[in-house]
């Protein structure tokens, strides 16, 4: 493994150093990533160069028994293991994860020609209330705060200005969110969110 880093050019070996932390820090890479400013989706080169040197990643990675995983078909590549420790969610957070999730199914279930889903404020808000967990309207701060941390683990994109929130503000699902959750698991999650009340520490991502 070391010998296979060594052998690398200075330029290729802080690449690979750089797609490490990336990795590590985020927990997923997304093969593709909406870019607002030209309204595309774009190569995401941590990505490639992660999957270029999958295996020595891999090797590395195994070392504190995380395990890397590349999912071609969702273009994402993921890191699974117990020793991982994720951050804690906001209750806004966790319930608009679940709710992601269920309607990223729901679109994927009809269009078979993309790995992305959309959606927009209003949607999310409509299930919430479907399933009776929203009991006032959030403010735009704690809002804002949810989407920055989903965007953050590259599990949403916001479309619009996070500033200028609004019912109609787009957002990209990524295929991200099928990794952290299975539909039964979201549905019975937010089933035991409406049961009863919940504290504010959530499941960690």
């Amino acid at each position: 493994m070391i010998n296979y880093y060594e052998e690398l050019s200075g330029e290729e070996q802080q690449r690979v150093k750089e797609s490490i932390q990336l990795l590590y820090r985020q927990t997923f890479l997304l093969e593709r990533k909406y870019d607002r400013k030209t309204k595309r989706y774009q190569i995401n080169r941590e990505y490639h160069q992660c999957s270029k040197h999958l295996e020595f990643i891999q090797a590395y990675f195994a070392l504190m028994d995380i395990e890397v995983v590349e999912n071609s078909q969702m273009g994402v590549i993921y890191l699974r293991g117990e020793q991982l420790m994720g951050e804690k969610m906001p209750k806004l957070a966790t319930l608009y994860l679940l709710v992601l999730k269920l309607i990223y199914d729901e679109q994927m279930s009809t269009v078979s020609t993309s790995v992305n889903a959309m959606t927009n404020l209003s949607e999310i808000h409509e299930k919430l209330n479907t399933y009776r967990l929203l009991k006032k309207q959030p403010s735009n701060t704690e809002i804002r705060r949810s989407l920055a941390l989903l965007k953050r683990y590259q599990i949403v994109e916001p479309l619009d200005v996070l500033d200028e929130l609004d019912g109609f503000s787009r957002l990209v699902i990524y295929p991200a969110i099928h990794v952290v959750l299975l539909g039964d698991d979201a549905r019975a999650l937010l089933n035991t969110f409406s049961e009863g009340d919940t504290e504010d520490d959530e499941p960690e991502i």
